[in-house]
């Protein structure tokens, strides 16, 4: 998969945020980082409202790109 940043990713397993927060699978987020030879990425997680909910780090296994 060819990763960008600005991308949406979904959940396929749970993540523990950064910051300790617990995500679940179909959590959806936006690719910020993609760590050298896209072994790892950092997405943001938003509130329905808008609001940062998390940031995490996910691999590759952990998620999917979202698609239209």
């Amino acid at each position: 998969m060819a990763l960008k940043e600005h991308t949406e990713i979904v959940l396929t397993a749970p993540v523990t945020g950064d910051g300790g927060e617990q995500l679940e699978p179909g959590d959806v987020g936006v690719i910020i980082h993609i760590h050298p030879g896209e072994e790892a990425i950092v997405a943001e997680f938003f509130t329905p409202d808008g609001e940062t909910e998390a940031i995490a780090t996910v691999l590759p296994c952990q998620m999917s790109q979202v698609t239209e």
